[in-house]
């Protein structure tokens, strides 16, 4: 299918917004939201809903179900980039992002092995949630913090250029793919990933490693928009689908945040 060119120049539109808006909160507030907001259905979000625009609904739909699994995935790849990509410099960036990326095809060349259900995939990835948080609970948090006069519109474009390139990647090879693979792909960390590497090519290793801390933590709004998406962009349609996917994941995510609230008050309270 010939895909027009205005949906081309929407998701070039999307991505970049994208790039910039989760830039702005690292830099302005903190590496730790944006490991949160990482989670945030952004980048699947804009794969889900153009693969589904290109190709078909039930497509993207079936497609969702995998991407439930490949989420584990995603975090497998920030565990591989957390293992190589502790130098700072160039040579972190790229050992990081070999490592990062080997952890994430073997992850996801595993998966693609099962044929998982709504309730399985889910169950997956849960797993791995926690897994991963524990595994990462000795990690330091790091605040990224600004050099005066320095100019950061080079790495935001490079950071647009690389998330754009991998949105169309995963969108063009969906139609190349079964729905199994369209769905790891979908789970393909487009916003975070990006975001990694810019991080730790600017202000070292240490920012990076707090947002794959993180990172985890912020998937269970991924899974609510995945989950919804598979049960309604067949029946609602790729836009209704969409909206209500967001809903789900907000409300998952508000409920998330006043639950660490409560947490990190408590010691106050009682004492």
């Amino acid at each position: 299918m010939d895909v027009p060119l205005s949906w081309q120049l929407a998701k070039l539109a999307v991505s970049i917004g994208i790039v910039l808006g989760l830039a702005m909160v690292a830099e302005r507030v903190s590496t730790r939201m944006a490991g949160l907001l990482a989670g945030y259905p952004l980048g699947t979000a804009i794969a889900l809903f153009f693969i589904g625009l290109e190709i078909s609904p039930g497509f993207a739909a079936e497609s969702a179900v995998y991407s439930l699994a490949g989420f584990t995935a995603t975090m497998a790849l920030g565990g591989g980039y957390l293992i190589c990509g502790r130098r700072d410099g160039i040579r972190g960036v790229l050992a990081g992002t070999a490592g990062g990326l080997t952890a994430w095809f073997l992850a996801s060349l595993l998966l693609t092995r099962f044929d998982f259900t709504r309730l399985t995939g889910t169950l997956v990835t849960l797993l791995a949630i926690f897994a991963f948080t524990w595994l990462y609970r000795h990690v330091a948090e790091t605040r990224v913090t600004i050099r005066p006069g320095g100019s950061r519109w080079p790495a935001l474009g490079m950071r647009a250029a690389l998330a754009t390139a991998i949105v169309f990647l995963v969108t063009g090879l969906a139609h190349l793919l079964p729905a199994s693979w369209a769905g790891m792909l979908a789970a393909f960390p487009i916003s975070m990933f990006p975001l990694l590497v810019i991080l730790h090519l600017t202000h070292g290793a240490a920012p990076a490693a707090t947002v794959i801390k993180h990172y985890p933590a912020g998937l269970g709004a991924l899974l609510c928009y995945a989950l919804c998406v598979s049960l309604t962009y067949a029946t609602l349609g790729l836009f209704l689908g969409t909206l209500a996917g967001f809903g789900v994941a907000t409300l998952w995510l508000l409920g998330w945040t006043r639950l660490q609230a409560w947490h990190a008050a408590r010691p106050a309270t009682d004492t």
